[in-house]
Parts: C-alpha cells; structure tokens; sequence
C-alpha cells in the first residue's frame, strides 16, 4: 500500500489540480497544481469540512457536496475570488459496504477558456450587429448636378479628415448616400459603416441600441447582454439619421461620448472606448429645436464641423432623366422586364415638382415597371397629379406642345375606358377618322423613337 507522502508525491506531480475529502465531505488534501490554480495554500484548507470552505468564502460551490448529496459524479463551475473560473469534476470512491470513502475531485483554470469564449460571443455580436445596422451596397448611384457637384466635392474634401459632418435636406434627397460617399473617401472606408434611424424607434429601446447593454440590465434582456453600436462602429463610420428626433437625455449621452471617446453600457459600472468617425443627418432646421429648447446647442456645434445641405429633387431637375434610366435599368433586371420610358413622359418628369424627393422617383419607377402592360412605359401610365401640367410645371413647353399633350392624355383615356375607337370618339365628340389619324401619326413617330433607342443601343 502507498504510503501517504508517496501518494500525495504522486498527485503533486499532475498538472490538473486535485482536491481529496473523506465520506463525511473533510478536506484530506490537495496538491501543488491546486494551489497554484487557486492561489489557495493547502494549510489553509486541509482538515476543514466543505461547508466551512464556503462560508469562509474560498469557492463559491462545493462539488464534493453535491456529490454526497447525489451519490454519483458531479462536473460543475466554480468561482474563485471575484472572477476566477475553475472546472471541477467531483468522483466519488465507494468501500466495500456501498458508502462513499473518499471523494476525488479535479481542476482545470478555464478563466482564460471563458474569457476566450466571451471574447468570441462580443465579436459575433458586433459582426451581427454590423450586418443589422450596416449600409450595404445598393443599387443607388451617385448621379451629381450643378446642384449637387459643389456639395459633393466639399465632402469629398473633409472625408479624409475626423471631422463631423452634419447633412441637411429634405427626406428622399439621398442624406445616407452622401454619408456613405463620405466614409467611402475616410481614412476609415476599410471599417464598418453603421447606419441607425433615430426616429424609428422608442427612448427605450433607442438607448439600448446605441450603448448595448450588460446582461439582466432590464427585464427581457438578453442573457449575454449585448453589442451596441457605438461598440460596433468602432474604427469605423457611425450615421445617425434623424439626429433632430434623438430624445433629449441621449442628446446629453451622446455628447459625453463625442467629448471623451467611451461610454457606459445600460445596467453597467466599466466604461467602454470607441473611436468612429461620425456623421448625422436630418431634415429639422436645428436652429429653430434649439429655440424651441427640443435640441442641445452644445450637441449641435459638436455634430456641425462641416454642415452639407442636399438641395431637393425639384432643384435639381437635370438629375431627373439620369436617375429614371438608371433606375429603370435597375428594375428592369429585378424584375427581368424591358422596360423603356417615352420622351414624353422623362419631360414631364422633369417638370414634376417632387415633393418626395429621390425616394419618390424610386417608387414611382418600380411601380410603373411592375404594372406595364407594355414594353413603352407612356404618359397615359402615370398617376394623375403627374399627367396634368400646372401653369408652374409647364414652363419651358410650348402651347402647341402642352396641347397636344393634352389631347394625347384624353385620346388614351378615353381608349382605356371605351375599348373602340368609335366610342372613345363619340365620347370625346370628336370623328371617328380624326382619332385614328392622330393614333396613325403618333404610332409614326414612336416608331422614330423606337427606331432610333435601337440604333443608339448597337453604337
């Protein structure tokens, strides 16, 4: 039999710590692989039963318990200290009569397992988070005006540079396109761009998805906690959107982390860094919400280094006929149609005063795509406030022209209604002869148009 200096040689040479209690749950020993694992001596421990090994505060768990308690193995996590992680497995050693003699218990430190773990949950959660919130490539193209250029080459300028940048426009007039041309050009474009509305969702829950938040910081949070996006932006571009929608105590909040580069979590005590490049946007006049007392002034000259306004569309109608084809051709593919405009209506397009901006003209494209019963997409296709010229959207049209617009409109609908060219005349008033020259004559010259769209495509 193996005396016991021999036996505690030989547990003192494993690289596992071991802890050894009798049947009655009384610390025997423990080796050297122990001590060094938990910094606790064994002279500290030996002779003392579980419960006081506990109370004393050296483990926050005894296995050994629990393996008196169900006569059989137990694995289980243990905390050492504050923040110490130790696997132990609990093994018990029966004697011949079925009670336990002795129980053997094994350590293994998975502090820096755990931490690794943690490490790679926080990573998974930012690349989640950058996916949700990121701008991804879209089918948006960059078509600039007069208008637009001198904008556009400003922030082309301070893109390189940390400065903040805030854009002001009207919805729809493409704010998160320009923010993207402006990480696109930093000195961050390798990183991520990070996109969040603040006015699509709740104080609540808007705090939550800036800062994150630590586990159980709330009722019906996340086990883990969470990544938020200040976190997530981090050696990249965040875009806050509606920043005049950002409740007042997080304008505060987010004033602290411009000023000092970190933050706190919701429900947590330890600060987090973060370095991102930021850019807001918003259709507000911020001058007017800090008068109003509804915006920060301080918060407004932090996010304002460089202001950069978006004229709207109305404003830019040499933009109009570029981004109709090129918004076509992007249904067109979608879609798989072939779709192709009249002349016809890309002039009176360009008239149209668009009130909602570039996401307007988006809109109305697909819908008039998805809805042709025709490969030639034709004024008599439009919505009504779109067919009928204004004294301010006919400027630059000839009466002549305006004229026979009109006639053409009314011809259309009225074949749309009747079905026949009898009955369209009859309720137009007009020959039945008279309505079918001026089909035969408009035919001809969409045959011209036609005819030439081809041969500009073969060049």
């Amino acid at each position: 039999m193996m005396s016991g200096d021999n036996l505690q040689r030989v547990i003192d040479a494993l690289s596992d710590g071991v802890y050894i209690t009798d049947g009655h749950g009384v610390t025997v020993t423990v080796n050297k692989a122990y001590e060094r694992i938990t910094r606790i001596p064994r002279s500290a421990l030996v002779g003392l039963h579980m419960s006081e090994v506990v109370q004393r505060g050296y483990i926050s768990r005894s296995v050994s318990l629990e393996v008196l308690k169900e006569q059989g193995p137990v694995t289980l996590t243990q905390t050492i200290g504050n923040d110490h992680k130790i696997l132990v497995s609990g093994t018990p050693m029966f004697d011949p009569q079925g009670r336990i003699e002795y129980i053997v218990t094994t350590v293994r430190d998975v502090t820096e397992l755990l931490q690794a773990k943690r490490a790679e949950e926080q990573l998974e959660q930012i690349l989640h988070v950058r996916d949700h919130y990121g701008a991804h490539e879209a089918n948006d193209a960059v078509i600039i005006s007069r208008a637009t250029q001198r904008c556009y080459d400003l922030a082309k300028r301070v893109a390189p540079t940390a400065a903040k940048v805030l854009i002001q426009g009207e919805t729809g007039t493409g704010k998160t396109l320009l923010a993207r041309t402006i990480h696109d050009y930093s000195a961050v474009a390798q990183g991520p761009f990070i996109e969040l509305n603040c006015a699509a969702m709740p104080e609540s829950l808007l705090e939550a998805e800036l800062f994150g938040y630590v586990p159980g910081a709330f009722t019906g949070a996340a086990q883990k906690g969470k990544t938020g996006l200040l976190e997530a932006a981090n050696n990249g571009t965040l875009f806050l959107d509606e920043i005049g929608d950002l409740p007042l105590s997080l304008q505060a909040k987010l004033l602290k982390v411009i000023a000092e580069n970190r933050f706190i979590p919701v429900g947590g005590i330890q600060f987090k860094n973060t370095n991102f490049r930021l850019i807001s946007a918003t259709h507000h006049n911020l001058h007017e919400l800090v008068a109003q007392r509804q915006f920060r002034e301080d918060l407004l000259y932090r996010l304002s280094v460089v202001p950069l306004e978006l004229p709207p569309l109305r404003e830019r109608a040499e933009e109009v006929e570029a981004l109709l084809q090129h918004y076509l051709s992007h249904f067109n593919a979608k879609y798989e149609f072939d779709c192709r405009w009249h002349s016809d209506v890309i002039a009176r397009l360009q008239r149209y005063h668009w009130p909602g901006n570039i996401r307007e003209l988006i809109n109305l494209t697909e819908r008039l795509v998805v809805t042709a019963e025709q490969s030639l997409i034709t004024t008599g296709q439009l919505p009504r406030e779109m067919r009928v010229d204004t004294g301010f959207t006919a400027l630059g049209m000839s009466l002549k022209e305006q004229v026979e617009g009109l006639e053409r409109e009314l011809i259309e609908q009225a074949l749309a209604m009747y079905g026949t060219t009898r009955q369209a005349a009859a309720a137009l008033g007009i020959d039945q002869s008279t309505l079918v020259k001026k089909q035969q004559r408009w035919r001809a010259q969409q045959a011209v148009e036609n005819r030439n769209t081809v041969e500009f495509k073969d060049v």
